[in-house]
């Protein structure tokens, strides 16, 4: 999948960071309980947001890719989506993974009351289920990208559809990820 219509790689759905109108586009699938993801989140996103997402360089976005179908990853997947439907996504996104460790009901609940959500809202968003096919859709794209989490696809993008895409298997280093974004900003 080297280029194509940016709609079958970031739906509308998904979260995103920094400016729609970027000429890269960066892709994150990932699951909130895993240990790599995890570093990616705390040693490399941080970095990445403040070169290139808060500069208008890049968009970033986050697919989720719950390993286990059943498990705290894809409850936690489906709280950050509940979350989201009150625009609160991002910070449910950053407590789940500083409580990764940790996750469960009680965690997921003390995160929302933290969010500031309507808690009524969120729970019964969560009773719904109403996010869990868009989950498992993305999980089905990433499974086909990656053997593993986290896993991430960069191209460029004209807004309407994606060129030179390539994949990034596993929380590499932060300089991996500039090299790639600096090579894709230099076609632009």
């Amino acid at each position: 999948m080297s280029s194509g219509n940016l709609a079958d790689i970031l739906p509308s759905t998904t979260p995103t960071l920094g400016n729609e109108k970027a000429p890269i586009v960066l892709v994150e699938f990932s699951d909130f309980t895993c240990g790599y993801c995890g570093k990616f989140f705390r040693d490399t996103l941080p970095l990445l947001k403040s070169q290139y997402f808060e500069t208008g360089k890049v968009r970033f976005a986050y697919r989720d890719y719950p390993r286990d179908e059943g498990g705290v990853g894809l409850v936690a997947a489906h709280a950050a989506r509940c979350a989201g439907a009150q625009d609160r996504y991002w910070d449910m996104h950053d407590r789940l993974f500083n409580s990764a460790s940790r996750l469960g009901t009680s965690v997921i609940m003390k995160a929302a009351k933290e969010c500031g959500l309507n808690i009524n809202a969120f729970a019964a968003c969560m009773d719904t289920q109403k996010h869990i096919q868009s989950i498992l859709e993305d999980r089905d794209v990433a499974m086909r990208l990656f053997r593993g989490t986290p896993g991430f696809l960069i191209a460029r993008t004209d807004g309407k559809r994606f060129t030179d895409a390539f994949t990034i298997p596993g929380a590499l280093p932060y300089r991996t990820f500039q090299n790639e974004i600096e090579k894709l900003l230099k076609r632009t």
